[in-house]
């Protein structure tokens, strides 16, 4: 009967989750529960799903060009914003470009700001050592990527390590509420997509394609290129720098994530906004900050004078 109990509490605050991701941020039995939570993977599951939907719907210019664009430039909300800026304070800006780049990368759907960066910031307290939550050198490679977000252990909110951007109400409400955006943005694409349909013929696009191109496929895309610096940059490129995790620098996912793939370079200094540190390491994410701040969008660019030192491994 006990056992029965425990199930039913479990399944009914994972249902609860799903709406208010700061209910029930207590629950004892969550913190030695490292498998998989397979109920609260549902909705991940579904994205994924989804992207199979262009083989019914087709594709267009229109639609693929929407999937392309929305891909960028939520990357770069959470490039830019979610990491360098929520999670590192490389820079200042304001509290109205602050709430619009947190509903931006909300819609990722990798969850709320606040929550992804106080993990960010436990990664960094712990690189690669055994308190590491996604380290690849002690829970593999697909952990890493991605199933650790999945465990009941690290789904509540490490307010500890986020207090600078609690006191944000604003942040606190899109951080609980997580999925409303997401379902939000999905709908805007569907309406617009019928509304373009409509009106614009010529563009060969419908409600249904946008959903799947500019929601399903953009978003799995992003998620898995953002996730690729959990994994693939601690186990695959160079190091330059001696940093006392396995922090590297691969080249494939600093073009695909705007600048995030010169790991090596952010380890060794977390706090600068510029990641790629030599002229050809392409980082747009520090491009797009550097034009912000000649625009009085963005300030106080964090840019410590960094000297590389001698390349002492690469794979």
């Amino acid at each position: 009967m006990s056992n029965a109990f425990e199930y039913f509490k479990n399944l009914t605050s994972t249902l609860n989750r799903w709406f208010d991701s700061h209910a029930e941020l207590e629950i004892k039995s969550d913190i030695n529960s490292e498998g998989i939570d397979w109920l609260r993977c549902l909705p991940f599951i579904i994205l994924h799903l989804g992207c199979l939907g262009v083989i019914f719907v087709g594709w267009s210019w229109f639609a693929v060009s929407i999937c392309v664009f929305l891909y960028l430039i939520r990357m770069f909300a959470i490039t830019g914003f979610y990491h360098r800026y929520f999670s590192h304070n490389c820079f200042k800006t304001s509290r109205t470009l602050q709430f619009f780049f947190a509903v931006i990368g909300n819609s990722s759907t990798q969850r709320g700001p606040l929550w992804w960066a106080a993990n960010h910031r436990h990664h960094h307290k712990f690189s690669d050592m055994k308190q590491d939550i996604h380290s690849p050198r002690h829970v593999g490679f697909w952990w890493s990527h991605m199933f650790w977000f999945t465990s009941r252990s690290h789904f509540p909110l490490k307010t500890d390590l986020i207090k600078d951007f609690l006191k944000f109400p604003e942040l606190r409400f899109i951080d609980r509420y997580d999925t409303i955006i997401p379902i939000l943005f999905g709908f805007l694409l569907f309406t617009g997509g019928n509304f373009m349909e409509i009106n614009y013929p010529n563009l060969k696009t419908n409600g249904l394609q946008l959903l799947v191109w500019g929601f399903f496929v953009s978003t799995i895309v992003l998620f898995h290129v953002t996730c690729s610096t959990n994994s693939f940059s601690h186990m695959f490129g160079s190091r330059p720098f001696n940093t006392n995790d396995d922090s590297r620098n691969n080249f494939w996912v600093a073009i695909l994530a705007l600048g995030e793939g010169w790991h090596n370079n952010h380890h060794h200094s977390p706090s600068s906004v510029k990641q790629g540190i030599h002229w050809w390491q392409i980082d747009v994410t520090f491009y797009i900050l550097s034009i912000m701040s000649w625009l009085g969008l963005v300030w106080d660019l964090r840019k410590p004078d960094i000297k590389p030192q001698i390349n002492i491994k690469t794979h």
